[in-house]
């Protein structure tokens, strides 16, 4: 049964590349933009798991994201260092800058300001070293931001390189080396320098504290390290996956982003439904009298209906195949120009649970017209 079944499937070339040709087109929509939504909401909370070197992130209670800056006053270290439970913590600031080129660009640019002393936070140097940030007005760049949106262009788009002087808030710094760090969501480049000198460049406010890094004592449950920070200094103390999460909420709700790649999800779920159904539904009228004749030669209803799953299965694994293939090559292809692409296991996963349910669901609608059909069709002229 399971050769007749195959083919009555690909006796009708047309209808089975139809088949196959609209599953792919469904899986590679579902699988491509699930990926697409995935990277850029991971690249939200890129710059935290970069810098994530510490146990907990303390901040002010009314931060929503990764750069919503909303200082605390220096006091509130000590308290923080007081708090039974940590073992260390230091200060990190970051807030926008107006930073200008040597060739005269004006550029906004986020400013990290490290722990002086430990630099703790310090992202992957690949040249200079992490040391060099010590010097007097020495800043970091960005290697992938050095040669694009740092470049010199009215210097006939030269990169930055080391020993070039910029102007951050109208003080001169010099480059000393290169990072390399994940792309993030916010394209404004990130420059490093010592947290000193971040506060002497910034504007002057009374609060300039953006962030304290906390690392726990050996042994300590977090949960209770969080509930101590929060009742004893009035802050809230997240965990880098709990900030990560916070900033990627926040900034869905705020670009609607969700929404959109939502709508283009479920357009394919539906395209796929769509396509399958109507394509296999007339497969299945053009067969009726092969699936009359068999059941008049005794087959029973059960194993007619294993037969169109068979078939169902075939054509479906066949064109989700096809579709994750493209949707992986595309992928591939346009990440290297820029476009945010991730791919975790749970999206093959989703994307053959929504075209299995796509084929299910056409199947579905074929049957009971099969299992209505009377055998004594096959002999009507």
């Amino acid at each position: 049964m399971n050769f007749i079944a195959l083919k009555m499937l690909v006796g009708d070339r047309l209808k089975y590349i139809s088949l196959v040709a609209g599953i792919a087109f469904a899986a590679l929509l579902i699988t491509q933009q699930a990926s697409i939504f995935t990277g850029y909401a991971r690249q939200m909370g890129a710059w935290i798991r970069d810098t994530n070197v510490a146990d907990l992130w303390v901040m002010d209670e009314q931060v929503e994201f990764v750069d919503d800056f909303k200082p605390m006053a220096e006091t509130k270290l000590q308290r923080i260092r007081s708090v039974d439970g940590v073992q260390w913590a230091v200060p990190l600031y970051k807030n926008y800058l107006r930073t200008r080129l040597p060739d005269g660009t004006a550029v906004q640019t986020r400013i990290v300001g490290l722990d002086d002393a430990t630099l703790t936070g310090a992202p992957e140097i690949i040249e200079g070293r992490v040391e060099d940030l010590r010097r007097d007005r020495a800043v970091m760049i960005n290697i992938a931001n050095a040669s694009t949106t740092l470049a010199l262009k009215r210097d006939g788009n030269r990169p930055l390189k080391i020993g070039d002087r910029i102007s951050i808030n109208d003080n001169e710094a010099i480059v000393v080396g290169f990072y390399r760090a994940t792309r993030e969501f916010f394209w404004d480049p990130v420059i490093y320098t010592t947290y000193t000198k971040a506060l002497n460049w910034a504007p002057r406010e009374r609060k300039q504290l953006g962030f304290i890094l906390v690392k726990a004592q050996q042994n300590q449950d977090l949960s209770q390290l969080q509930e101590r920070i929060n009742k004893q200094t009035g802050l809230v103390a997240y965990t880098g996956d709990q900030f990560s999460d916070k900033t990627m909420a926040d900034l869905l709700a705020r670009t609607g982003i969700l929404i959109n790649f939502g709508i283009t999800i479920a357009l394919g779920f539906v395209i796929g439904v769509l396509v399958a159904g109507q394509t296999f539904f007339n497969f299945v009228l053009d067969n009726l009298r092969h699936f009359a004749a068999l059941k008049a030669m005794g087959l029973r209803n059960l194993a007619i209906i294993r037969m169109v799953l068979l078939q169902l299965m075939t054509v479906g694994l066949i064109g989700y195949g096809i579709g994750l293939g493209g949707a992986v090559i595309t992928g591939v292809i346009f990440s290297r120009g820029g476009l945010a692409f991730d791919m975790p296991w749970q999206i093959p996963v989703f994307g053959a649970v929504a075209i299995l349910g796509c084929c299910m669901g056409a199947g579905m609608i074929s049957l009971v017209r099969v299992m209505r059909m009377e055998p004594g069709i096959v002999f009507k002229a």
